[in-house]
């Protein structure tokens, strides 16, 4: 098993909370991480067991004391009525890591626990392998940040990454088993997971969402494409990156953009049959930002923080791919697929001048194998730091 980033973080929150709840989709590896860290004596149930899954709705109070703390409670968003129980438990004992819970429903589960277990949860997220962890770094993965300190130790750790060799990660994914099994048939992995509805939303990766659009290639209405879409986001396979507004200005527009987390999924269901193909078609700059955008929300998730993402659009169409908002500062991202970046990709940097803002340092993620300044204010970093 490859090491997780995430690993820190979740002994760190067992010491301080009497529950932890991880969540992400299914086959990313939460039972493997959390069986990787359990100490001896930390029993494990899953409620994918239809038997446990019927006493636990029934009767939570009987299935805990049948499935004792410390313990592993696996997709737990089967059983919601147990979260007020594990509530009396953990009340009632005053011990920090009784309950570690996973589920692949991520809104439902925060909603209910957060509901049920307020103060005594630490919710944390799982996604596919990062990069950093397939390269063996698990443990030198810092959330992404154009600073000089976070530069300083990426150079150290960078691998370099030609063009073909990077498009055949983002072909391939960063599911576990994908990783680990590299003969595995992509194909045959992705068709045991998805229904044919979501390749619509595929497609749309690194776009505005459009839910009229989506409604109208599919044959069905805005309310039933809403529900979809709800549901790939509560499930962990999409992100909606939220566009930046602020009371100063009337001109930025408000609807989300849309993005796969999983890149090798995305290219399966957009039909890409080789990382070659890939690379060199139409889906090429779609699919390059879609993958950087989803290694700087596992830079955050794994560690355990928050990342607070946003994208800049305003009604003349002039567009940041990324900002970072951290410490009342914004760090504008733009993501390029060029190994020679110009100044002039971070021209739009300056219109959060007027956001009245502190703005911090900006970078453009590229294809250079070396980080370079572009001007005091902007950093060109390879992709291959992330």
């Amino acid at each position: 098993m490859l090491s997780r980033t995430l690993k820190t973080s979740l002994i760190q929150a067992s010491s301080t909370f009497p529950v932890i709840l991880l969540t992400g989709p299914r086959q990313v590896g939460k039972t493997t991480l959390l069986n990787s860290i359990a100490e001896p004596g930390r029993s494990y149930v899953t409620l994918d067991d239809l038997d446990a899954r019927a006493l636990a709705e029934s009767d939570p109070a009987l299935f805990l004391q049948r499935y004792r703390p410390p313990i592993i409670i696996d997709e737990v968003q089967y059983a919601p009525n147990l979260f007020s129980q594990i509530k009396i438990i953990v009340d009632r004992s005053k011990k920090n890591g009784l309950f570690w819970l996973t589920g692949s429903q991520k809104f439902h589960l925060m909603q209910s626990a957060t509901e049920s277990l307020a103060g005594r949860v630490a919710i944390l997220e799982l996604n596919g392998f990062s990069q950093a962890e397939i390269n063996g770094q698990a443990d030198q993965a810092p959330p992404f940040l154009p600073t000089e300190g976070w530069l300083n130790q990426a150079r150290k750790r960078a691998k370099k990454t030609g063009l073909d060799a990077l498009y055949k990660k983002i072909w391939r994914g960063s599911y576990p088993r994908v990783i680990a099994e590299p003969d595995i048939s992509t194909d045959l992995f992705y068709s045991s997971y998805i229904q044919t509805y979501i390749r619509v939303i595929a497609a749309r990766t690194s776009q505005l969402l459009n839910y009229a659009d989506i409604a109208r290639d599919v044959g069905i209405d805005q309310k039933t494409a809403k529900a979809w879409l709800s549901a790939l986001e509560a499930s962990g396979l999409v992100y909606l990156l939220q566009p930046y507004h602020n009371n100063l200005t009337n001109r930025l527009i408000k609807t989300p953009k849309l993005y796969f987390l999983d890149t090798g999924l995305c290219a399966y269901l957009t039909k890409w049959s080789t990382p070659q193909a890939l690379e060199a078609g139409a889906f090429s700059g779609a699919i390059l930002e879609t993958w950087v955008i989803a290694e700087m929300l596992k830079s955050y998730w794994y560690n355990g923080k928050t990342p607070y993402f946003y994208f800049y659009r305003d009604k003349d169409q002039k567009e940041i791919d990324l900002i970072i908002e951290q410490d009342n500062t914004l760090y504008p991202i733009e993501i390029k697929k060029s190994a020679t970046p110009s100044l002039n990709a971070a021209n739009n940097f300056a219109l959060l001048a007027k956001l009245n803002q502190r703005v911090g340092q900006g970078a453009v993620l590229c294809l250079r194998q070396k980080d370079i300044p572009l001007s005091a204010e902007v950093d060109a970093i390879p992709i291959a730091y992330l």
